[in-house]
């Protein structure tokens, strides 16, 4: 009897012995099936974090494109108003309502009786028609980068001269004044000069031809 009691016990010792080393086994089985598993879930996050990226920068990309098509963003729009051309254009370049805020197109219809040195004196009818234009057309009204630009460089300024604006002059600035004082050239106002596609709002640089 003894003996059997000793044997039972013996036989449940190696039992709970191997048991335990069968479940330590299948516990470090599982850590590191776990470990395994969060490491392919971390990569596939990563894997998803930049196609995420991608997919998040295409869209961006197409919706910029659609609005920019939309707003005509990339250049500004060309003067198509047949008053302010009339009236504007037969002493110089007609420049594109985008090029100053609204306050400053007011500023120069106000000092109409010393326009740069010249009286205009334009009947009340035009001047409206030419108000409005170029109220409704100014810098901040409209989505072009160019106003955009100028609109932040300008803050709360309203200059009466286009060539005042800061952002048009730190795009000159590496133009001398001996170029610009050229007889070709004239001065920094003359646009279309040197900016071949000026009448049509462009301003880009490959666009851009200095007159010796």
């Amino acid at each position: 009897m003894n003996a059997l009691k000793k044997w039972i016990i013996l036989a449940t010792a190696v039992f709970l012995m191997t048991n335990g080393t069968f479940y330590a086994a299948l516990a470090d089985d599982d850590e590191h099936e776990n470990k395994r598993w969060h490491q392919k879930s971390f990569d596939r996050d990563d894997g998803d974090d930049e196609h995420e990226k991608k997919r998040k920068r295409k869209r961006y990309q197409k919706k910029s494109r659609n609005d920019s098509d939309h707003n005509k963003e990339e250049y500004l729009r060309p003067v198509n108003n047949k008053t302010y051309i009339e009236w504007c254009g037969a002493c110089h370049f007609v420049y594109q309502p985008e090029l100053l805020p609204a306050g400053s197109w007011n500023k120069i219809l106000a000092g109409l009786k010393d326009h740069f040195g010249e009286t205009i004196d334009l009947d009340q009818e035009s001047k409206v028609v030419i108000r409005e234009y170029l109220d409704s057309n100014s810098a901040e009204h409209l989505r072009a980068k160019r106003s955009v630009k100028i609109m932040k460089s300008l803050k709360s300024h309203t200059p009466v001269r286009i060539t005042e604006v800061p952002y048009i002059r730190a795009k000159h600035r590496k133009i001398g004044q001996n170029i610009l004082q050229r007889e070709s050239i004239g001065s920094l106002s003359n646009c279309p000069v040197c900016h071949l596609n000026a009448d049509k709002g462009i301003y880009e640089d490959d666009d851009v031809r200095i007159p010796r």
